[in-house]
């Protein structure tokens, strides 16, 4: 398992859940098609959040918002 998760729930929702539980965010972020690209600190931290979000993962490739573009 990795330690990054896509899930089709709101980014202050992840927050939120996380906060409760106690796990810590590496990084999160918005996807362009809606939803959250949440990093925990270990994958038992994910294991958390995926059992929680089960029914809200994201499986197919999810589109990130680029960081930066090359072209200025």
């Amino acid at each position: 398992m990795s330690r990054a998760i896509n899930l089709n729930v709101p980014l202050a929702e992840v927050t939120a859940l996380c906060g409760r539980r106690k796990v810590p965010i590496s990084a999160i972020e918005s996807l362009l098609d809606g939803g959250t690209r949440v990093v925990l600190m270990n994958v038992d931290d994910t294991a958390i959040v995926a059992r929680a979000f089960k029914s809200k993962i994201i499986s197919k490739t999810a589109r990130r918002v680029p960081l930066f573009s090359r072209y200025r």
